[in-house]
């Protein structure tokens, strides 16, 4: 056996680049990349094998060097290791007169990043650009494996695999007929490096073996290349509103910051819809945006068309810029020309924040804002617009809120032995039309507030922890066209709340477990509730009594209600926490004050001297699964007034959660009872059931039902679910669709969900 340590380098590159390095590079991969171009990155750093940047180490069991014939040949268990790179193979021979490198029997090289290549036989020409190998095959990065008979490589930018194969699946060791889950099979693959595309000649795309499509020429980006235009995953639904659609993205690459997808939907009962969903990214900020347009007659729930051809549109679009380290400027458009086409053409993802205040699913709202923070301060300017798409809605009775103003400012050190935290808030309402007369105009208002909160924190030896607090505010209000202010009115109202927290921990290690019991209480006193007439409620509305408030001295979560009186905030908390993980949690209390607030909401149970009783829990009794509850009884009869039960699972064999709302008067006044949950459950290893639905148990009707079979892999998900909606909605209702959902890895969004 040979060893040789040394620094030639043009022979120890000639012989370790054998062919495979340069020709190991046609990984099939990629396609249309979607995503934003990332950062660069630096280099890796070479493997530190010990032998430096230019030395090399070459072992073989005969070493023949014929200085006449100018050749070099290495034999027998030949491994060359060089810059963190290993070659292995049972003959490796090197002219140096012509250059010619020729590495044979069992070659493999393995590089850093871990990528394996392999070939039956090797031949590279003098300049290391153009070569042959011979049944070559590699396992690239993400798991890419593929082989072909030949692969031939022109020059260090273009190559040629032929009768090649390709597939990211596992493949079986323990039988080796059994196909991959799917894989490429194609006559000849190119590899184009000026255009940076990969092209196939009769591609044939095989799912456990069964072709399912073929193609005579197909093409993707090169996996060299940092994005590329290209396809995307189609989605593909049969519905009873629009028959078989089929969308099709393509992903356009309009410059290293900038692209559009271009997602045309075909449909057999109606007119094509076209979705665009632009982004692009500046030095300072990005921006999204996402349109859709078709021109269509009104649809029904069987998809019949009515009434007049008609230009039907939808946009959603936000951006976000910094102005300096601490400004930030932004904005939301977000409206529709129809209060369904979202329902119609089964439009995704629409109710997300674009901008400071979220949308809801039937409700867009546009925004123009304007933020400043700090580690001490906060400022906020934001101009707010409302469409609605209930049925119920009529938008210029809508607010048009402009501007909303919130700001904060935190003390750096402490003041009277406190925090002190200076609050602001302004905001201006304009309506066009009265919520309650149609023909009279809608009631404006203007409010400005300011607020000083000072609190502190004192913990005694015992454990006993106190935080007295004080609170001071003062409200500005100007309303016109409100009857109740008598049409026009300007005036002011001061408030104030003071009191103390407490909190008496108690701890106990019992052996594995942990046990803290924790009394809590609150005391706070401020002036009474005033049922002023003349000021609106704007943004109190919604009031829920439950464990996030209790221990709040307003619990009102706006500015135009406030609590007032005397009042005590009391409960007790208990945790058990064991060390494998397990965990258990509840938590009772209830508010008691001097007496009867009528200002407060009479459904939030917090208007009589003792209020509903407060109760929430959560438990993890096994690894995977949480159990969550919580509930409001009344606090006479101890009658349910709210429940909420839940169950979130995840488990090898599949993952899911369950909700139950019981709630006997909701916001709109009504008795609300429905059960939510949704599901995947594995009934073999890669096949399976998924199921989901929403049950409204109070009308005793499923708004919503999906059920569905999938199989997934490492490298395959695909799934059909029935959906059936139970809705009324203006002209639609009741509808049945389905969907097919195949997403093959590494040429699509691996976990893509609708």
């Amino acid at each position: 056996m040979v060893r040789v340590r040394g620094d030639d380098q043009r022979s120890a590159r000639a012989v370790l680049l054998a062919g495979v390095a340069t020709l190991a590079v046609c990984a099939f991969g990629a396609h249309a990349l979607a995503q934003p171009v990332p950062k660069a990155q630096p280099p890796a750093p070479l493997v530190d094998d010990g032998l430096g940047e230019d030395a090399y180490y070459l072992e073989a069991d005969t070493l023949i060097q014929d200085d006449k014939a100018q050749t070099l040949t290495a034999e027998g268990g030949v491994e060359i290791r060089h810059q963190g790179r290993t070659l292995r193979a049972d003959k490796v021979f090197y002219n140096r007169t012509t250059g010619v490198v020729t590495a044979s029997g069992s070659v493999s090289i393995i590089e850093p990043d871990g990528t394996v290549a392999f070939a039956d036989e090797v031949v590279l020409d003098d300049q290391l650009r153009a070569g042959v190998a011979k049944g070559f095959s590699a396992r690239l990065q993400e798991n890419i494996k593929l082989a072909a008979d030949t692969i031939v490589r022109r020059d260090d930018k273009n190559a040629e695999l032929n009768k090649a194969i390709f597939t990211p699946c596992e493949l079986c060791e323990e039988d080796k007929t059994k196909k991959p889950t799917w894989s490429i099979r194609a006559d000849q693959v190119i590899q184009d490096g000026d255009n940076q595309l990969i092209y196939y000649k009769n591609a044939v795309i095989e799912i456990f073996g069964v072709p399912v499509f073929y193609s005579p020429v197909f093409w993707h980006a090169d996996p060299n290349a940092d994005r590329k235009s290209g396809l995307l995953p189609p989605t593909i639904v049969g519905s009873q509103r629009r028959g078989l659609s089929y969308e099709q993205p393509y992903v356009q690459v309009i410059s290293p910051s900038s692209d559009v997808i271009i997602s045309p939907q075909f449909n057999t009962k109606v007119n094509p819809f076209l979705n665009l969903d632009y982004r692009q990214r500046f030095y300072s900020g990005q921006i999204g945006a996402r349109f859709g347009y078709t021109y269509e007659k009104d649809l029904d729930s069987n998809g019949s068309r009515v009434g007049n051809l008609t230009s039907r549109s939808y946009i959603l679009a936000n951006g976000d810029f910094d102005i300096d380290e601490n400004w930030k400027w932004g904005f939301a458009a977000e409206r529709a020309s129809d209060d369904l086409i979202f329902d119609k053409y089964d439009i995704s993802n629409v109710a997300r924040q674009r901008g400071l205040v979220a949308s809801d699913n039937r409700r867009l709202t546009s925004q123009l804002f304007a933020t400043r923070q700090d580690n001490l301060s906060w400022l906020s300017i934001n101009a707010i617009s409302v469409q609605g798409l209930r049925p119920t809605d009529n938008d210029r009775t809508f607010p048009t809120i402009a501007p909303l103003i919130e700001a904060r400012w935190e003390s750096r050190d402490p003041i009277l032995g406190g925090r002190v935290r200076l609050l602001g808030s302004g905001v201006v309402l304009t309506r066009q039309q009265s919520q309650y007369v149609a023909s009279q105009p809608g009631a404006d208002s203007r409010r400005a507030t300011g607020q000083v909160d000072w609190r502190s924190n004192l913990t005694f030896t015992s454990g006993l922890r106190l935080s007295p607090f004080v609170q001071v505010r003062g409200d500005y209000y100007n309303i016109s066209d409100y009857p109740a202010a008598g049409n026009d009115s300007s005036f002011g109202r001061a408030l104030g709340v003071a009191g103390v927290d407490f909190s008496y921990p108690l701890f106990r290690r019992d052996g594995d477990r942990t046990i803290v019991i924790e009394p809590l209480a609150q005391l706070a006193i401020s002036p009474d509730s005033d049922l002023d007439p003349r000021i609106p409620n704007e943004d109190s509305v919604v009031l829920e009594f439950d464990e996030t408030n209790l221990l709040r001295p307003n619990k009102s979560p706006g500015f135009d209600l406030y609590e007032g009186g005397l009042r005590l905030n009391a409960g007790a908390r208990a945790t058990v926490s064991f060390d494998d993980g397990r965990s258990y949690s509840l938590l009772v209390g209830r508010s008691f004050r001097d007496q009867r607030n009528p200002a407060l909401p009479g459904r939030s149970g917090l208007q009589p001297r003792a209020s509903d009783w407060i109760v929430a829990g959560d438990a993890r009794p096994i690894q995977g699964l949480t159990l969550y509850g919580r509930a409001r009884l009344d606090s006479d009869t101890a009658d349910l007034r709210r429940l909420e039960l839940g169950a979130d699972v995840s488990f090898e064999r599949g993952s899911g959660y369950v909700r139950y709302l019981h709630d006997n008067k909701d916001i709109t006044g009504v008795e609300r009872q429905d059960i939510d949950f949704a599901g995947d459950v594995f009934v073999t290893k890669t096949v399976g059931v998924t199921v989901a639905g929403v049950w409204d148990i109070e009308n005793d009707v499923w708004r919503r039902q999906e059920l569905g079979l999938f199989y997934r892999d490492d490298c395959l998900d695909a799934a059909i679910v029935w959906i059936h909606e139970e809705t009324f909605n203006r002209s639609l209702g009741p509808s049945d669709s389905v969907v097919l959902r195949l997403t093959l890895a590494t040429l699509g969004d691996k976990g893509y969900r609708r």
